[in-house]
């Protein structure tokens, strides 16, 4: 790929030692690479026994790179390091986030950006690249004893880990249908073959049988048919060609500007035929309204990252609740230990964090997804003392952020989102 002459992504290929921190006393030199993939990461082990596929993880799995102490651990553990050789990868599962620190601010550099590329690229893939990857993906999980081949148990195997339920005789018969080698063990086009027929859409086969020919094209005037019927597309006549030219794999059917079935499935499963308007990504309704006319995106218990009774508390749950987009978080607030106010689920087990962090974790984080105001929800159970020792932590850190009298001296409704974009 063109991204192999980046010399960010170079120098993720060559790898460097990078230290691992997980507490105050655990701080361990470990070697990270880019594999040839440009999709897996490696990462050193000194665990004894461990196996080789946990030491891989996935760009896929990669939710954000923070630069910085922006990670709840790099706060605690790694305040004597500058902020411009740490990092730390967030991922999309409940994995612990994985904090780093690089030798210099450029090896710190080239990672960040360099992640950033790959993670760039990989969400801009159209649906034939997303397939490749799934495939890569699947044989990587599947493929236990690493010889890049899929034998039958392991097949079955990564079924049941992809909740693909598939009883042992169909799966056999499938498998047995794609091993054109003969070989006990599917690799390469054997396996994009077991997964075309494993995700077969009867329905869709249907519905391109009424529109396509006996040999198999569906023609830009039937495909204008079926945006007008089917979908109804208002601008079918337009729209037809430039979907041919967009999604069609098959040069031949392409230059007769026609459309084969694959054509037509990557249409489907593409922004262009999602039932989801498009331009409704973008916040398209009247904003102008009192805060009171709208539901909001609301988080219970923001703070607990598992169970209620003994799981722990952290600054990273609201980190990821406002990340996606919540617009409510709630605070429950404790009387803490040198007249710092904590936060944690009351006469339960949950761990404890201090609400000046909290504070300061919304602060950062708040408007990095939406501009629309965050609203605080405290659930107060402070002595007056901490109470006031509260207030001065959110007029301290939140400064300017934080509203406190009505806007426009409207006394009468709340403000709208438009007017108090950027504020808790």
């Amino acid at each position: 790929s063109g991204l192999k002459d980046d010399k960010d992504l170079k120098f993720l290929l060559k790898g460097s030692q990078l230290l691992k921190v997980k507490s105050s006393s655990w701080r361990k030199e470990r070697f990270y690479k880019l594999q040839e993939d440009c999709k897996t990461i490696w990462q050193e082990s000194k665990k004894i026994l461990r196996s080789p596929e946990s030491q891989i993880f996935s760009i896929e799995d990669i939710r954000d790179v923070r630069s910085g102490h922006k990670t709840e651990g790099m706060e605690k553990y790694a305040k004597d390091i500058p902020e411009y050789r740490c990092f730390s990868i967030i991922f999309k599962d409940q994995r612990k986030n994985l904090d780093l620190i690089a030798s210099s601010e450029d090896d710190a550099n080239h990672w960040i950006s360099g992640l950033a590329k790959i993670i760039a690229h990989s969400n801009s893939m159209n649906q034939k690249q997303k397939l490749q990857h799934w495939i890569h993906t699947c044989l990587r999980k599947a493929d236990k004893n690493k010889d890049n081949k899929m034998s039958l148990k392991e097949l079955k195997d990564f079924l049941k880990e992809v909740n693909i339920e598939v009883d042992d005789y169909h799966a056999k018969k499938i498998f047995q249908h794609c091993d054109k080698s003969k070989t006990e063990a599917l690799e390469d086009d054997e396996i994009e073959e077991f997964y075309k027929i494993l995700t077969e859409r009867k329905e869709i086969d249907k519905i391109f049988q009424k529109y396509s020919d006996a040999e198999g094209f569906m023609s830009c005037q039937n495909l204008v048919r079926f945006l007008y019927e089917t979908q109804q597309e208002e601008d079918a006549v337009v729209a037809a060609p430039a979907l041919i030219q967009r999604y069609e794999p098959n040069e031949r059917a392409k230059r007769g500007n026609a459309m084969t079935k694959d054509g037509f499935l990557m249409y489907l499963l593409s922004d262009d035929g999602n039932i989801f308007n498009s331009s409704h990504r973008k916040v398209y309704q009247d904003m102008t309204q009192p805060l009171s006319h709208y539901l909001v995106s609301s988080s219970h218990n923001t703070y607990l990252m598992e169970d209620q009774l003994t799981g722990p508390s952290s600054t990273e749950a609201y980190i990821r609740a406002l990340t996606k987009g919540c617009r409510c978080v709630e605070l429950d607030c404790w009387d803490g230990p040198n007249s710092e106010p904590v936060i944690y689920h009351g006469y339960t087990l949950t761990s404890k964090i201090l609400f000046s962090d909290v504070i300061k974790a919304i602060k950062n984080y708040a408007f990095k997804t939406s501009p629309y105001p965050v609203i605080i929800s405290l659930e107060n159970h402070c002595s007056v003392d901490q109470q006031k020792v509260m207030a001065q932590h959110m007029t301290t850190i939140l400064q300017d952020m934080l509203l406190v009298a009505p806007v426009d001296g409207n006394k009468s409704q709340f403000p709208s989102p438009e007017v108090s974009k950027a504020t808790v």
